[in-house]
């Protein structure tokens, strides 16, 4: 018989392999080691559809044979008769599935709000990509949408005019709002490693029935009303919408909305919050919310309750269920809690394991858009 000590060596050799196997020395969170890694990236790009969790789900319907690879050489915009290689054509224009990448960096201004196709992927990385000084994304009535990659800023409502819709039909729109993202009546969309700052009205809306949705990994700051979920309070086809908001970064310079939620559920976990004038996460007519492994500091003491139920003077009832489980505070931030625990419920697409409070700077230290080269991970 062999000693125990023999015996033993086959096990640790296996623990210590295993231990290898699971390792994360960059620190990164359970999106960014599923593809960051990859030396190879560049040339697996829809390997990143298979990499979202949350209430998005994996993104399959966006990667595959049928898909249309089309890159963008054109920065010019023409809302009404956009040209082949600008990204209009592709992301409004071009039928079918279709995956979007970008020949260069470029700086587009669009003219008019960009109306984005169900099944289509807008893919920055390897490029510095700025839509600035004009209209933002609109999503209506879609689904299977990512937007990932991209420097969103400095967008400003436009005047009322003409703009290409989906189908290739050209209509009148209003006035918007300035909004850099906004999603109406939409599904299963992944806004994934963007940097959103300083537009007119909000950075990200998910409104009028929108739900299964993933916000992740962005940052955003230097604005006032940060994300919206649900429309107005009247809009009872939100009490439907589910929205995952994680490891993104909230900060510097932003007042409020991170998110603000009506009627529907957000499992608002693992993202760093740096401060805020107004509130951190707000609502109104009895949203549930999960809030999970975050860090949130205060700005000033004035400034520290992260939560604002509106209407303030609203006594809470059974439909309030706002909870905070693992959460860390700091420089005198709390959160008032209400009603019971509403778990997320995801199923085997959606879920993911939420990481500790502690790790949180680690893992939003590369929240935003990246730098990528196309010869290196990521």
């Amino acid at each position: 018989m062999a000693p125990k000590g023999l015996l033993l060596l086959p096990l640790t050799l296996m623990f210590l392999l295993l231990q290898a196997a699971t390792a994360n020395p960059r620190h990164e969170n359970v999106i960014d080691r599923c593809w960051r890694g990859r030396g190879n990236w560049a040339a697996n790009r829809q390997r990143l559809a298979v990499c979202s969790v949350g209430f998005a789900g994996k993104m399959r319907q966006n990667r595959g044979p049928g898909v249309t690879p089309y890159t963008v050489t054109d920065p010019s915009d023409d809302p009404v008769s956009p040209r082949p290689g600008t990204l209009r054509y592709g992301a409004t224009v071009l039928p079918g599935k279709v995956w979007i990448t970008f020949q260069r960096d470029m700086h587009i201004r669009l003219a008019q709000p960009l109306f984005v196709k169900s099944f289509t992927a807008i893919d920055g990385r390897g490029a510095d990509v700025h839509i600035a000084g004009g209209a933002g994304f609109v999503l209506y009535e879609v689904n299977n949408v990512i937007i990932h990659g991209l420097q969103v800023h400095d967008v400003r409502a436009q005047p009322a005019g003409r703009v290409v819709r989906l189908g290739g039909a050209v209509q009148s729109v209003d006035v918007g709002d300035g909004d850099a993202i906004r999603l109406v009546a939409s599904s299963k969309v992944w806004i994934d490693h963007n940097t959103l700052s300083r537009c007119e009205d909000g950075l990200l809306d998910v409104t009028l029935g929108s739900t299964d949705v993933t916000v992740s990994n962005n940052w955003f700051h230097d604005h006032d009303k940060v994300m919206l979920l649900g429309h107005d309070d009247g809009q009872v086809t939100d009490r439907r919408m589910r929205v995952t908001v994680a490891f993104n970064r909230f900060g510097p310079n932003v007042n409020q909305r991170m998110p603000r939620i009506r009627h529907g559920y957000a499992h608002v976990v693992n993202n760093f919050y740096d401060g805020w004038r107004d509130y951190a996460i707000g609502g109104s007519m009895g949203p549930s919310v999960k809030s999970q492994g975050n860090l949130f500091i205060a700005s000033t003491p004035n400034s520290s309750k992260v939560t604002r139920k509106m209407p303030a003077g609203e006594v809470a009832g059974k439909e309030w269920h706002w909870h905070s489980v693992g959460d860390s505070f700091e420089n005198g931030a709390f959160f008032e809690q209400m009603g019971s625990r509403v778990r997320p419920n995801y199923n085997r697409h959606q879920a993911f394991p939420a990481a500790i409070s502690s790790e949180v700077r680690s893992l939003t230290k590369n929240a935003g858009a990246l730098r990528c080269s196309a010869r290196s991970a990521c």
